[in-house]
């Protein structure tokens, strides 16, 4: 079973400053509840340390992430491989009319170990509620 979800979200800011968030590997992988900590190797690769809070899975799981698309400042897309699972998500930037932007975000899990992808079914509106909140917080701080 493969688990898909999509959620648009909605900012009076900029395009250029949403992207400067969600193009940050770093500050993508810190919104993720899951991950407990993460390196970036350079500006397309990083290692995400997940913690699943499931029976098969007593550690946490390296998960590498590679951008495999980059359109700035309107699209990045990347891919994280793992021995339990892979996930694939996406963020498209566009303008509105009003000046501000709308985020699309997408994201498919396939899990390799039972209890993956029921674990992703059950959490991914929450861990895209992090995102969200994430992103607000870094818009509303000063630069």
């Amino acid at each position: 079973m493969t688990v898909r979800v999509s959620r648009t979200f909605e900012f009076d800011a900029p395009p250029a400053d949403v992207w400067a968030f969600i193009s940050d590997a770093e500050q993508r992988a810190g919104a993720i509840s899951v991950v407990d900590s993460f390196e970036v190797h350079d500006d397309r690769t990083a290692t995400w340390h997940v913690a699943l809070p499931i029976p098969m899975i007593r550690s946490t799981i390296d998960v590498e992430t590679e951008e495999v698309a980059r359109d700035p400042p309107n699209r990045v897309k990347f891919v994280g491989k793992s021995r339990a699972f892979r996930v694939t998500g996406e963020h498209e930037i566009t303008e509105t009319d009003d000046g501000g932007c709308r985020l699309a975000n997408e994201f498919v899990v396939d899990g390799s170990l039972p209890g993956v992808e029921s674990f992703f079914k059950r959490n991914f509106d929450a861990e895209l509620d992090n995102l969200e909140d994430a992103l607000r917080a870094s818009l509303a701080s000063p630069a």
